[in-house]
Formats: C-alpha cells, sequence, structure tokens
C-alpha cells in the first residue's frame, strides 16, 4: 500500500478502535456525530474510487485548466498538509445516514481499494494530473494520496474529540 494511505488507513483505525454506540452517536448542536464524520470520509472514498474507474474506463485524464486558486489551494493542503477549518463539505461527500454497521466494516478496505484503483489508474493514464478534485482542482494520484491522508487525519482529530467529549 501506498505510504500516504497506509498511515491513513492508520489514522482511521487508531481513531474508530474501541467506539462504543453512544459515542458513535453523540453530536455538539448543529455539528456532525462520529458515525456522520465516517459516513463523509466513506463517502470520499467511494467518489475518489469511482472517479479514477471512469479515468481508467476512458484511458485519459479527466481534468479541466488548473488555476492560480487551484495551485494555491492544492499547495496548502497537500503541500503544507494543511486542512483549513469550517469549509462545508461538498453535497456528495455529505452523510445522507447510512448504516452505521456498513461504514465501520468497510471504510478501512476502501482505503485500500481506493489505494488499488489509483495505482492502476497510474499505470493505464500515466502519472500526470489524472483527475480533478472538487474544491482542489486537478490533481495527480501523488496528490490525491496526500489530500485523503491530510483530510482523514483532519478528521480523525475531530473523532478523538468526540471521543473525549462524549464520555
Amino acid at each position: 500500500m501506498d505510504p500516504h494511505l497506509e498511515r491513513l488507513r492508520q489514522a482511521i483505525d487508531g481513531a474508530i478502535s474501541g467506539l462504543s454506540g453512544q459515542q458513535l452517536s453523540w453530536h455538539p448542536e448543529g455539528k456532525w456525530c462520529i458515525a456522520e464524520v465516517l459516513e463523509h470520509l466513506y463517502l470520499t472514498y467511494t467518489g475518489t474510487i469511482k472517479g479514477f474507474e471512469r479515468v481508467m474506463a476512458a484511458g485519459k485524464a479527466s481534468t479541466r485548466a488548473r488555476t492560480w486558486a487551484d495551485r494555491g489551494r492544492t499547495f496548502v493542503v497537500v503541500g503544507l498538509g494543511y486542512l483549513p477549518f469550517g469549509r462545508q463539505a461538498p453535497a456528495v461527500a455529505r452523510p445522507t445516514g447510512l448504516p452505521r454497521e456498513k461504514v465501520l466494516a468497510e471504510i478501512l478496505p476502501k482505503i485500500a481499494e481506493m489505494d488499488e484503483v489509483i495505482r492502476r489508474c497510474e499505470e493505464i493514464v500515466g502519472p500526470g494530473t489524472l483527475l480533478d478534485h472538487p474544491v482542489l482542482g486537478p490533481l495527480s494520484a501523488r496528490q490525491w494520496r496526500k489530500f485523503d491522508l491530510v483530510h482523514g487525519r483532519h478528521h480523525a482529530k475531530q473523532i478523538y474529540k468526540l471521543r473525549g467529549d462524549a464520555r
């Protein structure tokens, strides 16, 4: 497994290990509970997998022209490893109420599946920019992996905080 995605898998695994039902469901007013944070991550992983599968099926990258704003956001998130707080998730990545048992059972395997599909896509299409991120714009396979690590760690910190607050 790619080192970034292995570190992501370890971060998520550590954050969810031993969670109680109460911890999964508890949340402050107006905020997501742990189950919803995990569903958000799960939806982003399944979306990434579908996007890379579309690129492989087409046999070519699916990206628009990169703007200066894309470059700036990518530098902050991927280059510096900082995901700013307070940005609302794209509609396709917002929790919809998937069964939490499904999300808990499948989230770590989805990371492995994502790793495999990105690797295969890179072999078929090449190492350049491959797929647009909805906020950061065109990203390469390496940038996608780093983004997923930064994004996952951001939410793992939220999960640890929610775990503590739920006690």
